[in-house]
């Protein structure tokens, strides 16, 4: 299998990965001389190192820009370096994944006590209850006026739902957290990714054009050099 040597690390890689030091974007190449200052266009260099300073082009990138790298932009650096897409969990496994039966029961009870159905069903009970004392038992039943009993069962009620929907709500401030950090990673992904293709895209355009010039190039001399045979035909 024919083969290069690396002009950094001087090593041999197959020839499939080769890149000349003119194939590589004018930032990534500015980025790697400053490593070797030997380092120059007709130099060699293999696809996975170039990945490599790449990788270390964007940590020092994100590192001017915001100081400090966090965990979440470490994780979104490691997912560009593996090529790796930054997918969010649903919700729906990570209950089954993390969330014990005293969470779960939490937020059923949540969900009924914030509902119509538990509106209308708790409000057609305390009728039931005051209209079965007062006129069918005529005042003289289970819980007579002024509704001892029923002012009791209210306050332990209200007592024992208040922390449970609680419950809840901490449980759905975690969740928004976690699609914050994940919304925040996709966005962090996309515009390194986006900033990478920019500047794929102007390389690319730049080394386009100095190959159009050096094709026309060629075709100015060939003319050139078929008018100065003319030339000599006729003379």
């Amino acid at each position: 299998m024919e083969t290069f040597k690396s002009s950094i690390s001087k090593v041999e890689f197959p020839i499939s990965e080769l890149i000349q030091g003119k194939s590589i974007r004018q930032t990534i190449f500015e980025f790697i001389k400053n490593e070797y200052p030997d380092f120059n266009k007709n130099s060699k260099i293999s696809i996975s190192e170039v990945n490599r300073f790449r990788q270390k082009y964007l940590e020092n990138y994100l590192i001017n820009e915001a100081g400090e790298l966090s965990k979440l932009e470490m994780d979104v650096l490691e997912s560009i370096k593996n090529q790796e897409l930054i997918t969010a969990t649903t919700l729906s496994e990570n209950d089954k994944a993390s969330v014990n039966f005293g969470q779960q029961l939490a937020d059923k009870v949540a969900a009924f006590g914030g509902s119509w159905k538990f509106i209308i069903i708790f409000s057609a009970i305390i009728i039931f209850w005051i209209t079965s004392n007062v006129i069918f038992l005529v005042n003289k039943g289970f819980d007579p006026y002024p509704f001892i009993l029923l002012n009791l069962i209210l306050s332990c009620l209200a007592a024992l739902q208040a922390p449970i929907i609680m419950m809840s709500q901490n449980r759905q401030e975690e969740k928004d957290r976690e699609r914050a950090k994940q919304d925040y990673m996709v966005n962090l992904k996309a515009e390194l990714e986006i900033r990478t293709l920019h500047e794929k895209l102007d390389h690319l355009i730049i080394h386009q054009q100095q190959e159009l010039l050096n094709i026309q190039q060629l075709q100015m001399e060939m003319m050139e050099d078929i008018l100065n045979k003319i030339g000599a035909k006729k003379t």
